[in-house]
């Protein structure tokens, strides 16, 4: 048997030096220049008229203004958390639990699966239009079965619990995957283990299954948070996050593209949501690293 270690070739340099340049200058000019472009810009009063050289740096002022001097600011908060309860506390337990149904082999599981996982391939904005068939005022299903005359989109009082059931129709299927493929993972033995020691399949599920899928859970919340940050595509297309749909993702752009163009006090409420967003992301990164080093 050879002992020659076999080089690479000044071809396979090139492939190797490409595969790794083109992904990460994609990662670098989509994601990362972006997003510290958007920090530094939350530091001047640049209103993206003129060169981005005329832009004066304001320290924390922007930070401030938004938040003593902006009252849609904690409305639009208050309603991301909103949001994200009920995407947590409601669709994502039922996600969890058409899961756990269809990893038992019920009949037609093929069927109930596809037809779950539909709403994850389309986008909210497409949702969003979906459900206007369902929330019409005057030809609306749920009007017509109710027999009422409900602006569900429109009414100030209804239309946030309305954009949040839409998008828990997507949330759903895509929780329902996630632990789908989490309950395949899961080795048998630990069930059969249970089932011998006399626990109930209730008890078997949240003492020993549900444990074990613990990076299940936290791409899960990661997940969860993420979608109740980013929640724009929906709302923007119901009403352009107004009268009663504010959120931070629809002030920022109404801020950085609307009329006022106050790109740099924009900047400043997405650098909150961005903040926000990169404690759960290391959480799940903590997460990640603790079990591929204890396998």
């Amino acid at each position: 048997m050879s002992g020659k270690v076999r080089t690479m070739s000044g071809a396979d340099r090139v492939v190797v030096t490409l595969m790794v340049a083109v992904p990460t200058l994609v990662v670098l000019g989509l994601i990362w220049l972006p997003a510290l472009g958007t920090v530094a810009l939350s530091f001047t009063n640049w209103n993206g008229i003129g060169p981005l050289s005329s832009a004066k740096g304001v320290g924390f002022s922007n930070y401030v203004n938004v938040a003593t001097n902006y009252p849609p600011f904690w409305p639009a908060l208050q309603h991301n958390l909103i949001w994200l309860a009920a995407l947590f506390i409601v669709a994502t337990p039922i996600g969890m639990f058409l899961a756990v149904l269809l990893d038992r082999k019920i009949r037609f599981s093929p069927f109930y699966q596809s037809a779950l996982y539909l709403p994850v391939v389309l986008s909210l904005a497409l949702i969003g239009f979906v459900w206007q068939l369902l929330y019409s005022r005057d030809q609306g299903l749920i009007n017509a079965v109710l027999g009422t005359q409900v602006d569900w989109y429109g009414n100030p009082d209804y239309n946030l619990w309305a954009a949040i059931v839409a998008t828990s129709w997507k949330h759903v299927g895509y929780i329902m995957l996630l632990y789908l493929a989490g309950l395949k993972a899961v080795d048998g033995s630990l069930r059969e283990a249970a089932s011998i020691d006399g626990a109930s399949e209730r008890q078997a599920f949240f003492q020993v299954v549900f444990p074990v899928m613990r990076p299940i859970n936290v791409i899960v919340l990661v997940v969860t948070v993420i979608e109740s940050l980013r929640a724009f595509d929906l709302v923007w297309v119901i009403n352009k996050g107004r009268n009663g749909l504010e959120l931070i993702a629809t002030l920022v752009t109404a801020n950085v593209i609307g009329e006022a163009s106050r790109i740099g006090f924009g900047s400043a409420m997405a650098t909150i949501m961005l903040v926000i967003s990169s404690v759960f992301v290391a959480i799940y990164v903590t997460v990640v690293v603790r079990e591929s080093r204890q396998s």
